[in-house]
């Protein structure tokens, strides 16, 4: 290994501000938001982050190469999270880290019968709270040694993120309101809204989910939902 392999390689070894430098972290995550979010961290952690925004795009990438940190959704728009953390836990050769996130903390422990080395709820913010969990599970051989000051840092995602989240409800109402497509999209407005400290939106999301668990009518809470989204999608202000 010459001069230059060598500087290479040093430039790849985590430090105590950039503990996570040299991981590849798989984020399977629907939320552009959310995505944003895991995005800030990784960046300020010194780790590079690859994005799937469904079952589908996380096997096709599982297929090139295997992440070090796979962090996955529960709720996606062609199935669960639930399925792939499955899968990867029985799989050899498998991620380092697999972990689940969800804005409902209901789902942890589903999360971790599945396989899952820990769950995140969201929001995901605290710089801190991100490194020290993926710290946790890495093999000793990965460990920083010494002691480690924590950063209190905490992460804001760009709220034309939260548009396109916006931009993307709208897609999926307009595909028609079957109850899968309701049950996904309450899901999955009520985890961005919450994410977000969007308590309107969060609360419509939740009530039409309740509605459709209950066997309810569900034209009036969907169609008072897909009037909240368009009221964002046409706010140029930031919430």
């Amino acid at each position: 290994m010459d001069d230059s392999e060598l500087f290479a390689a040093a430039q790849r070894l985590p430090t105590t501000r950039r503990p996570l430098l040299g991981l590849t972290i798989l984020v399977v995550e629907d939320s552009r938001f959310a995505c944003e979010a895991l995005r800030l961290l990784c960046l300020r952690s010194g780790a590079r982050i690859r994005r799937a925004d469904c079952l589908k795009s996380a096997r096709r990438h599982l297929q090139v190469y295997r992440p070090s940190v796979l962090i996955a959704d529960v709720g996606l728009p062609d199935g669960s999270g639930l399925d792939l953390i499955r899968e990867l836990a029985e799989a050899s050769p498998r991620p380092g880290v697999i972990l689940a996130t969800s804005g409902d903390p209901a789902l942890a422990e589903a999360a971790l019968d599945a396989g899952a080395a820990d769950f995140l709820n969201k929001p995901i913010t605290s710089l801190a709270a991100f490194q020290q969990l993926i710290l946790t599970h890495l093999p000793a051989g990965r460990q920083l040694s010494g002691p480690r000051a924590l950063d209190d840092e905490t992460v804001e995602p760009d709220f034309l993120a939260y548009r396109d989240d916006m931009a993307h409800a709208a897609d999926v109402l307009s595909m028609g309101q079957e109850d899968k497509t309701l049950a996904y999209l309450a899901q999955f407005l009520g985890g961005v809204a919450r994410s977000a400290g969007d308590n309107p939106l969060a609360e419509a999301a939740d009530r039409l989910d309740r509605a459709r668990q209950k066997g309810k009518p569900l034209t009036r809470d969907a169609a008072a939902l897909a009037g909240l989204v368009q009221e964002r999608l046409e706010r140029r202000a930031a919430i």
